[in-house]
Order: C-alpha cells, then structure tokens, then sequence
C-alpha cells in the first residue's frame, strides 16, 4: 500500500474536490439526463456556453477524471448475465481466475474479500445456455480447482450519477444521511413503477453488435470511427446507430466520475434480500439518489438487490450499522458484503465475437473443459506457474 506524506495527501484531495465545481456538476447532470454523445444539445440544456461544456469535458478525460460508457440491453441480444462468487483452493487463486475467463463470455474478474474469499466474476451468457454455464462451474468444482461458488442471474443495470445535492462545492465535502436513507426505505409505501413501454425490435445483427461494444467502451465515440470499423457509409451508420437507441438496446448511459478520492475510498459489493418486493422497491429508489451508489442491478427470482458501492473509507461503519438496523426491522432477510480490489480487476466487453448472423451465439462446454484440464496441467508444474503470473491491472473502478 503507498504511503503519502501530509502535503500528498492534502494534493490529491485538492485534485479530486477541485473537479467537482457547479459548472462541472451542472455538466455531467446533463450528460446523466441527455446523453453524453451531443455537446451543443448539453450546452444548450446546461445553459453553459459550448466552448466551456467543450473545455471542461475535455480536461476531465484527459485527467481520466470522467469515462462515459453504455449499459447495453443484455435481454435484447439473447444474453444474461450472471454474478459468479467463487472460492478457490488455497494456493489454486490464479488458475480460478484463468479458469472463470476460459469460457470467454466474462465481462469483468476481481478479487474479492469477505463473503467469499476468492474472485467476483460477471459474466454474460447466452440465455439458452444458462444451465451449460452452471454445469461448467460444477465441474470448477469437481476438478478441485474452487471450493464452492454462487450463482446469481441478475437483470438489467442502472448506474445513477452521484447525487450532488449531498455534496457542497464551496466546502467541498459530502454528507452521508444514513438514518434518513433508512427511515426513508423502511417507511415510503412502493408505487407501481411505470414499466417502460414495449418497443418492437426489428432484431439485430453482427454490426448492430459491434456498435454496443465500441459503445461499452466509450458512449461518446464518433460515427465517423464507427463507420470505419464497420466498413459503411456514415449515413448508414447513423442508421443503425439511432435505431439501436430508438429501439430500446442502450439501457443506459453510464456518467462515470469519482467523486471521493481513490487512495481513501473502497469497491464494494452488497447483496440485499429483501423480506418484500415494496422494501426493495423503496430501496432502489433510495440508492439511485445517493451519493455513494455506482450500480443496482435486480437478482432474478428473488426480492434481492447487487449493489455495487464506492465510498470513503471511514463511511464503511456507518454503510455496516445502515445494513444491520434495515435487518434488525426486518426490511432485509440478510446480506452480504465483499470488498473489491480494484487493482486486481479485468474487464471486457460481452463476447460479440461469439455471435454468428447465420447461427447465433456459440457456446461449447466440451472445448471449455478441454481448455480446463489443459490449465490443469500447466498450473501443476511448479516450473511454469510464475510464468502465467500477469503483472496486476492499473486501478480501476466501474
């Protein structure tokens, strides 16, 4: 772990805060609400003069201070995903990592303590091939390469972006009210949500994948690159481009900005079980106007919640004593809680280079666990095993 002297410190906390003007907030509450593609429509809507909307998206991802991002519509291009907490033998971490990538469909890996001890996998399955997934890891199992593991199907993401009304630009700090949050989930009566209306697809096809993905990597790529991976004419990019969104496959554009420093602040993980569907409601509403929220994604079958967190470390109590008093009245069955290593995180978009125009998405367990019992047999020779040691990823969070 660094060490930083007092001046350090005080540096990097001016850095991060110093970002978090009312300009740049009104910003990037714009880009949540409209889109982060268009900077003239989101210096009209910020009432902010382009040159500045211009100026200032500009150094934020040059400080890698804002990435933009999409949540693609997993449902609409026959994937689920899946949340994997495996527990590995002692000694066998590294070859459960390599072994959770092998079936290619993994969207990110990151080691995890707490509830397991071992690695956090999301992965994004083809929906026909969701008990091949589980027979798979049943095998992990078998062969003695993880203890145990979970499986959670989950649904669709939404990211909020940090509520800024908890925040004060001119003292530059944060307020977490965890009492009022609670008081809030355990007494608010749920209201129907409003289910988005249906919308007719006219399906999809490699292309139309390629597009989510570059569109994963970053929601504000330009047509112009997107025509040239795709060998098309920008009109017709444009096309496929406003169809994709008209027709409901970008669930939602992801405003990814820090807003606590790094160095003093922790990735975690939290289950939520709910003893009602009106609890996790209220709770979903609650956690998206937060300031400490990244992802709230529902479980599938269950009144349950993942909700992926970053907060100040000294906050981590205070979300702890939170859990336990929604427990203590019964608005949780349980939880569970782990934390995640950003340093240890690989990420990737979904497998799009698994999708056929003539057959769909491949799935072949057979390969998968050829490829198993070839990692077995590299990882047992003592002479080989620093070999496939990669060096850990820069930090990241998402």
């Amino acid at each position: 772990m660094s060490v930083f002297s007092a001046s350090e410190w005080y540096a990097r906390l001016h850095r991060t805060m110093s970002l978090l003007d009312e300009e740049n907030i009104k910003i990037l509450e714009t880009m949540k609400q409209h889109g982060p593609r268009n900077l003239q429509q989101i210096s009209r809507k910020s009432k902010l003069p382009y040159t500045t909307v211009y100026g200032r998206v500009a150094k934020l991802q040059s400080l890698n201070a804002l990435r933009t991002f999409v949540h693609p519509s997993y449902s609409k291009i026959g994937l689920v995903r899946a949340m994997v907490l495996a527990r590995p033998f002692p000694g066998k971490e590294l070859l459960a990592r390599d072994a959770l990538r092998l079936p290619g469909y993994w969207l990110r890996i990151i080691r995890c303590f707490g509830e397991p001890n071992g690695y956090y996998s999301l992965q994004a399955i083809p929906a026909e091939h969701q008990q091949d997934f589980r027979l798979y890891l049943d095998q992990l199992v078998n062969r003695s390469i993880i203890k145990d593991y979970q499986l959670f199907w989950l649904g669709e993401s939404f990211s909020p972006l940090a509520n800024f009304e908890y925040y004060d630009p001119k003292e530059r700090s944060w307020r977490f009210d965890w009492k009022e949050w609670a008081h809030t989930i355990e007494s608010s009566r749920s209201t129907d949500a409003k289910k988005s209306p249906t919308i007719a697809t006219s399906g999809f096809d490699k292309k139309d994948l390629i597009i989510l993905k570059e569109l994963a990597l970053d929601a504000r790529v330009t047509l112009a690159d997107l025509s040239k991976q795709l060998g098309m004419t920008l009109p017709a990019t444009k096309y496929r481009f406003d169809r994709l969104v008209k027709e409901g496959y970008v669930a939602d554009y992801v405003i990814m900005v820090l807003p606590f420093v790094p160095e003093a602040s922790d990735l975690c993980e939290i289950r939520l079980d709910f003893t009602n569907e009106t609890y996790m409601k209220n709770a979903e509403k609650v956690f998206a106007k937060t300031p400490l929220v990244l992802t709230i994604t529902p479980v599938v079958g269950l009144h349950s919640l993942a909700v992926r967190i970053y907060l100040p470390r000294q906050e981590t109590t205070h979300l702890m004593n939170f859990l336990s008093s929604l427990a203590r009245k019964e608005v949780l069955a349980g939880y569970s809680f782990i934390q995640l290593d950003p340093a240890t995180q690989l990420t990737q978009t979904f497998a799009f280079k698994y999708y056929s125009d003539d057959s769909g998405w491949q799935y072949d367990n057979r390969e998968y666990l050829q490829g198993v019992t070839s990692l077995v047999s590299k990882w047992s020779k003592p002479e080989l095993e620093q070999a496939t040691i990669e060096a850990p990823a820069p930090p990241a969070v998402q």
